[in-house]
């Protein structure tokens, strides 16, 4: 790993490094959502509000290196799940959660995150554009059990009305997130099948 990937895994580096590429320099498919790295104060207070308790399971939608996990499993005792469909990416989350011995508690997969089946999640986090919030709300609408948490790094969920909206500053700017839960009304969609 270059010197410079490894600072900007630990957020060391300062804001401006962690500015996300631009489209035409993406992977063709990665246009839901840049890879920006979420500050470490942002993925504490993100864990925090989800209100996490062990042994629950923990989606991260767009996991890029896996911080989000690894502290939810180190701090939490949750397992973790994770969806990233940079191949890149999907490897370094692996050895970062390799590195720490979470194999047993944290997965990382590879693949599309409005192709996956998240029914088993108890929480799910998310830092994805405004629109790409808007493509996945069918599939959390469709999966979520009533009672999950969705939490949102600076994006909303259009349409959901957030049950806490904090403000956090964390290098040099302000990040909002935003805390969901699932309601019975999902269900009565019919949206899913019954458990």
């Amino acid at each position: 790993m270059r010197f410079s990937t490894a600072l900007l895994l630990m957020g060391l580096l300062p804001v401006a490094a962690q500015r996300p590429l631009p489209r035409e320099l993406r992977e063709p498919s990665q246009n839901l959502a840049p890879f920006v790295t979420t500050p470490q104060p942002v993925v504490e207070r993100m864990l925090e509000l989800a209100a996490i308790k062990p042994g629950e399971i923990v989606y991260d939608l767009g996991c890029g290196d896996g911080r989000i996990l690894i502290a939810a499993a180190q701090k939490y005792h949750a397992r973790g799940v994770g969806i990233e469909i940079s191949n890149r990416l999907v490897q370094t989350a692996s050895d970062m959660v390799r590195r720490v011995s979470l194999q047993d508690l944290v997965t990382i997969r590879q693949g599309h995150l409005l192709d996956v089946n998240f029914s088993d999640a108890d929480v799910v986090m998310i830092y994805l554009e405004t629109a790409s919030n808007e493509m996945l709300r069918p599939n959390l609408e469709k999966y979520l059990k009533t009672g999950a948490r969705v939490v949102s790094h600076d994006f909303e969920v259009r349409g959901w009305k957030p049950v806490k909206v904090d403000k956090l500053q964390a290098f040099h700017r302000n990040h909002l997130i935003y805390l969901y839960e699932a309601p019975v009304s999902f269900k009565k969609k019919g949206n899913d099948k019954p458990r």
